[in-house]
């Protein structure tokens, strides 16, 4: 025992060792080259103009139709997709971009919502001495402190704690994060340091305490991921870009290079998803940034070509905020089957995730049941006995598919690269594929660069190091309080607003709509419990918002943080819309519907709904049973063995409490299994037990009619708002 420590002492040391030479010897270039982003010049360094106000999709399909020849294409409206527009532009190339869905509508908007150099990838350069994966690391905690630089409204470091429960660990991972610090050089965040178990405990007191020796805690940088893509999405715009969401790709255009005689491609044909029309986009270079789908637009160029794409499911669950400190985030180095596990706190929610398996390449991934359960079972490890970690406390669950590639320029085409593939084409086709959220910016310039001397554009060096995206230019941390004097928003609505639009909140705030109240006098939300307010509705379809899942999920955040509550504002939020974009009753129909299939597969509604079933086993003891039978009883006063709305609200008005028949509609559809109006008993009793075990938490009708027993004689208010936790 005592060699083997030893053996890892000495590797760790020897690596160290190099790692610190590697980080040392780049100090002073990386200082030189980045050491401040001086946000004035890298703007007046771009040769394009930025317009006051970006384009209405109407006119970008219509640029995208009149322009006789962009020097630019590309097809891919994810972070490297939107990335290679902002780079292209910014270098004043006549750039266009293409998404057949929504900006942000694939894998990055469901990363783990962090920006970081990645501590395990840095553990492995040590050990197996890999230059490679060091320069990795050492590229994405370069582009972390730019992206913390250039969208600091969308962005913040957050500490993330490394427990620690054996006594050797403790130097093995302090050597190891502080590495991490010296590779970041001038751009480390904070310091990493060591915390005693009581220090530890005081910060995570939900962290489970035995044998706790004591934690490291090192910092990186989290954020807003689909809003960080709209945002530079929308700066790409504002230069010039004639970007559109909802235009699909149908194949692309070759012409014979005379002086060659080969094909070369020189455009796309495409059609207007929303409209049905179909045009052709023709440009001197076409970038396909398709993340998973790389492979089928590689396919559109070459039948033949052999796959590089290597698909990888990521499921992440969403949790209250309570499973986690407001500003401390939690590292699980080695889980039960050796991944990483991430438990952190994220929009006042904690986030934990992901798994890593392989997957099929789909536009719709779902979240399993094994992989949620998996997940559960490693933060139950780490939690405190005190704390139960239920199954019914799962809020929201998403899979992302993460497009690991092996490099075709390779000899090895079978090797798994770790970085990002720059591949280009027989007939000029350019192909970003694989890298990691943190690293868009350099995949973008790497992918213009290589565009560049393919196609002999002309265009200068990249101009994105510093230059700020939509929202940050008149930013500051107290913006927000601005909009709560100035408007009259509530505070917390004043913050979420700041934090996501920067300093474009003032937009929003100008057209939210007066409440009626003394307080707040503008802004009426649209669910109670989360800041998100009616007017973002009618600013998100300015953002190119068309459907009810992209301003759900992607211009608010609602779905990925509780699919109850995504649910509940679903019809308002498609009202807004209709009336903003002139929707047919038909026509908002279909987009609730659509909307509320995305969130019971996508988001995890029915793996949560699947909890409780018609055929879920009641397991109460005969006196819960009891107990639970007078409940029902107590409502069900005619003796017909199910309740309905009117049983409900006749209780209620006998306590002189009153409750909008929507919203009672609403709290009896949670628990109505057969779909048919109303609970009958042994739904309810199913509901009870599903309760008990852990597996639901949050039924509104089982806090009512807890409460209305409880207070008949009492005469008090009953809260109907829908519980973080079970019963």
């Amino acid at each position: 025992m005592a060699f083997r420590k030893a053996v890892k002492g000495t590797a760790l040391i020897g690596g160290g060792a190099i790692a610190t030479v590697f980080g040392l010897s780049q100090f002073s270039q990386y200082r030189n080259k980045h050491g401040a982003f001086v946000h004035v010049q890298a703007a007046e360094a771009v040769p394009v103009p930025k317009k006051n106000h970006f384009p209405t999709r109407e006119q970008q399909i219509l640029a995208l139709q009149t322009t006789s020849e962009f020097d630019v294409l590309v097809i891919g409206g994810g972070a490297t997709g939107c990335g290679c527009a902002l780079d292209a532009v910014t270098r004043g190339l006549k750039t266009a971009l293409l998404e057949r869905d929504d900006f942000s509508s694939g894998t990055s908007s469901r990363s783990t919502k962090l920006i970081h150099g990645g501590v395990r990838y840095l553990q492995k350069a040590i050990m197996k001495l890999d230059f490679e994966q060091y320069k990795m690391v050492k590229e994405a905690l370069e582009e972390r402190a730019n992206l913390l630089e250039i969208a600091p409204h969308l962005s913040a470091p957050l500490p993330i704690m490394l427990p620690v429960y054996k006594w050797w660990q403790l130097p093995y991972y302090w050597f190891g994060i502080k590495l991490y610090d010296i590779v970041a050089g001038s751009q480390c965040l904070k310091s990493s340091y060591v915390l005693s178990k009581s220090r530890a405990l005081e910060l995570f007191p939900m962290l489970r305490k035995d044998e706790l020796v004591g934690a490291i805690v090192y910092y990186d940088g989290q954020h807003n991921d689909a809003r960080m893509n709209l945002a530079i999405a929308l700066t790409a715009a504002r230069y010039g870009a004639a970007m559109a969401n909802y235009t699909e790709v149908l194949r692309l255009l070759k012409t014979t290079d005379p002086a060659s005689g080969k094909d070369r491609v020189c455009g796309v044909r495409c059609r207007d998803v929303l409209t049905g029309q179909e045009f052709d986009v023709k440009a001197k270079c076409v970038i396909n940034a398709t993340g998973p789908f790389t492979d089928s637009v590689r396919k559109m160029d070459d039948q033949e070509v052999p796959n590089i794409c290597q698909p990888s499911a990521g499921v992440h669950i969403v949790m209250p905020g309570y499973y986690s400190p407001d500003n401390m985030g939690l590292l699980d180095p080695a889980t039960s089957d050796g991944r990483v596990i991430f438990f952190l706190p994220w929009e006042k929610m904690t986030i934990a995730g992901t798994t890593d398996s392989l997957t099929d390449v789909t536009s719709h991934p779902i979240p399993t049941e094994e992989d949620i359960n998996f997940i559960l079972n490693e933060v139950r490890n780490y939690l405190s006995a005190d704390v139960e970690v239920r199954r019914g406390d799962v809020l929201a669950a998403w899979s992302g598919i993460r497009p690991l590639v092996t490099d075709p320029n390779s000899k090895d085409t079978q090797s798994i690269s770790r970085n990002h593939v720059v591949a280009i084409s027989d007939s000029g086709l350019v192909t970003i594929a694989g890298g990691k959220w943190t690293t868009y910016r350099a995949m973008a310039q790497d992918t213009i660069d290589a565009a560049v001397q393919a196609h002999g554009l002309k265009a200068g060096s990249s101009k994105t190091i510093g230059l700020q995206l939509q929202g940050a230019e008149d930013w500051s941390p107290t913006l927000y309080i601005r909009l709560v004097q100035d408007y009259g928003l509530e505070s917390e609505v004043a913050q979420h607003l700041a934090s996501t639009y920067g300093d474009k909140a003032f937009e929003v705030a100008k057209i939210a709509q007066v409440t009626g109240k003394r307080w707040p006098i503008v802004g009426k939300r649209l669910v109670s419990e989360f800041p998100y307010i009616e007017a973002e509705v009618v600013y998100g379809v300015k953002e190119y918002a068309r459907t009810a899942v992209d301003m759900v999920s992607r211009r608010t955040r609602l779905a990925f943080l509780n699919v109850q509550a995504a649910e509940e504002a679903l019809p308002r939020i498609v009202d807004i819309m209709g009336k903003e974009l002139n929707w047919s009753e038909q026509k908002k129909k279909e987009e609730l519907e659509a909307a509320k299939k995305f969130l019971y597969y996508e988001m995890g509604y029915k793996v949560k709904s699947d909890q409780l079933t018609d055929r879920s086993e009641i397991s109460l003891l005969p006196s819960d049973i009891e107990r639970y039978k007078k409940r029902f009883h107590m409502f069900d006063k005619d003796k017909k063995g199910f309740i309905t709305i009117l049983d409900v609200q006749r209780v209620l008005e006998s306590i002189s409490v009153q409750i909008a028949e929507n919203t009672l509609h609403d709290i009896l559809n949670e628990v109505d299994l057969n779909k048919n109006g109303q609970v009958e008993l042994n739904e309810f009793l199913q509901l009870m037990s599903a309760i008990q075990k852990g597996h639901v938490s949050g039924s509104r009708l089982a806090v009512l009619m807890k409460t209305a027993e409880e207070n008949l004689r009492q005469r008090v208010v009953i809260p109907v708002d829908r519980s973080g936790g079970g019963l």
